[in-house]
């Protein structure tokens, strides 16, 4: 995932163009998909999630420095403003949308893809056994239903759903659809995941004997057929 903090802010140094250009990026994100975003300034004003996406950006920036303090700093103002907690070590990608945002944690090792959706009382968190990398990674376009919790250095692929509430603790594929305490997996890209299961997969030897037995039921069919049109012919002669 690449650096948004250090690319935004070293680009900034050289002209603020590209800043700006990535804040109107970031703003038409939640325009498009926000049904109660009514305008660019209304947005940029009101909208706890843009404001809290926007301040992480130089907390990144400075954490990727080891301006430790200086993005600690930062994320508490934000968190004080918003009500959400992104730590500054934290990857965001463009166009994430937190949505309500109050209560939303996303831990130091966790990492956001393009185009991601979080809604309120969402955690991305850890397990308190790991060590290192120790918070999920969400691919692109992932959604994530309110109150949530994703734990551990796990990965939700691309275009997969957690429902509300559910508690997500192993991987899941991309466009999947998880749900309940502990999560579990009930559909991958539109299928029930039990359709796909071995057990549910046709025996190709039971096919074939199905087929094969359909052809002996033809043949004796045809047979009969075949002595009965004869019946006659014998009789007349």
């Amino acid at each position: 995932m690449p650096d948004e903090g250090g690319f935004l802010f070293s680009r900034f140094r050289s002209g603020g163009t590209v800043l700006f250009e990535a804040i109107k990026q970031e703003i038409q994100a939640v325009q498009e998909r926000d049904p109660a975003a009514r305008g660019a300034l209304e947005t940029l004003l009101v909208s706890s999630g843009l404001h809290a996406i926007l301040l992480h950006r130089p907390a990144h920036w400075l954490y990727q420095r080891r301006r430790y303090l200086a993005a600690r700093l930062i994320s508490q103002f934000s968190r004080f403003l918003t009500g959400i907690e992104i730590h500054p070590g934290a990857k965001i990608g463009r166009g994430v949308l937190i949505d309500h945002g109050m209560g939303v944690v996303i831990g130091e090792t966790a990492e956001v893809g393009d185009g991601c959706t979080l809604y309120q009382g969402v955690t991305l968190g850890g397990t308190g056994k790991d060590r290192g990398k120790r918070h999920p990674t969400l691919g692109k376009n992932v959604t994530v239903g309110c109150g949530a919790k994703i734990l551990g250095p796990l990965r939700v692929g691309d275009g997969a759903k957690v429902a509300a509430n559910a508690v997500l603790l192993q991987e899941i594929p991309a466009e999947a659809t998880a749900v309940g305490v502990p999560a579990r997996v009930v559909r991958v890209r539109g299928r029930r995941p039990e359709a796909l299961d071995h057990v549910n997969i046709p025996d190709p030897v039971a096919q074939e004997l199905r087929q094969l037995h359909a052809s002996l039921e033809l043949l004796e069919r045809r047979v009969r057929e075949l002595e009965g049109a004869g019946q006659p012919a014998r009789a007349a002669g």
